[in-house]
């Protein structure tokens, strides 16, 4: 059982804490949040609750943070973290640059410690299912990954929330949810190479744009196609096409509360069929495998190199969707 402390404890930190009520490989023992308002509301949900980190770091009883703050944050916290010898759960994106990205990775490594990223959907299960279905060889060839992961929750926060700052979070629609399908096309098709990303604001008055449309190209020729909008109603809908057959996964409700997946597969020479994958508590088994590594069970299935190839991803999106032009990955 890892004891930890979830800090930020906004709308996510909140559900991670619901979501790790009896886990059995770990125990959420502490929160942190610098609003005192928010640390009154959660005092039914917590028993300790401080107003800063350095108070968890500084705690031996606490063996691991799992971070929810705003990104600009991330590379410090985990770096501040390591040094105390916490073990680190990042919230996406784990930072806004690569070459944070991968200070906050050597940190981590050096002191050999583990750390892991809140890109829950590869545990769904109709992901890990497309997955085996790419490694396989059922659908040939992978050549083309498209994604949208759209939503309008946004539209109901106050406008000097940090999500939706043109400072604190440039490209909304990208830390938001877009940056959930540049993992999973990571994890199909490796390394990024060129990006070229649209940014609007179409239907709010966003600062930090509304609608998001991403082309990224990959060292072996393959293409992902991305959008994210968070003025439309909740869509989900992951599509990987091959040269042998396709699949694709159709979400019937935000991830946040799960109503399960439709999969659609189709092969050459059979007839399409399609399947319904139940509800599946994703964020938490993210997290749970994150603690088994910790506790040395299992290896955390994310690899370290991945995470900062997914940073600086998101570092090219965003200078493509401020600047317009093609931008190389670093």
């Amino acid at each position: 059982m890892i004891k930890a402390a979830v800090v930020g404890l906004g709308w996510w930190g909140r559900k991670i804490v619901r979501d790790l009520d009896g886990s059995p490989y770990i125990e959420i023992v502490a929160g942190v949040d610098l609003d005192p308002n928010v640390r009154d509301e959660i005092a039914g949900l917590l028993d300790v609750v401080h107003p800063d980190i350095d108070a968890v770091l500084n705690d031996d009883a606490v063996e691991a943070v799992i971070l929810c703050t705003p990104h600009k944050f991330h590379t410090e916290q985990i770096i501040a973290a390591a040094a105390r010898g916490k073990h680190v759960f990042c919230e996406k994106p784990l930072s806004a640059s690569g070459d944070d990205a991968q200070r906050a990775v050597d940190a981590i490594t050096a002191a050999g410690l583990q750390l892991g990223i809140g890109h829950e959907r590869r545990f769904e299960p109709a992901v890990v299912e497309l997955r085996h279905a790419v490694v396989d060889g059922q659908l040939g060839t992978p050549l083309v990954f498209e994604g949208n992961f759209s939503q309008d929750k946004f539209l109901d926060l106050p406008a000097d929330n940090w999500r939706l700052s043109a400072v604190e979070a440039p490209v909304g629609p990208l830390s938001a949810t877009g940056i959930h399908l540049v993992d999973l096309a990571i994890s199909i098709f490796g390394r990024p190479t060129e990006v070229w990303a649209r940014l609007s604001t179409q239907a709010t008055s966003f600062a930090n744009g509304d609608t998001l449309a991403i082309t990224l190209a990959f060292e072996k020729g393959q293409t992902a196609l991305i959008t994210a909008i968070l003025a439309t109603p909740f869509v989900g809908r992951i599509t990987l096409l091959g040269s042998e057959g396709w699949v694709e996964i159709r979400d019937r409700n935000h991830p946040e509360d799960s109503r399960g997946w439709d999969v659609t597969r189709q092969v050459r020479g059979e007839p399409a069929r399609t399947s319904f994958f139940p509800p599946h508590g994703s964020v938490r088994e993210n997290i749970e495998s994150f603690a088994k590594a910790v506790a040395g069970d299992e290896p955390y299935p994310i690899p370290l190199e991945e995470m900062v190839a997914n940073a600086r991803t998101f570092e090219a999106i965003t200078r493509s969707a401020l600047s317009g032009s093609v931008e190389v990955v670093g």
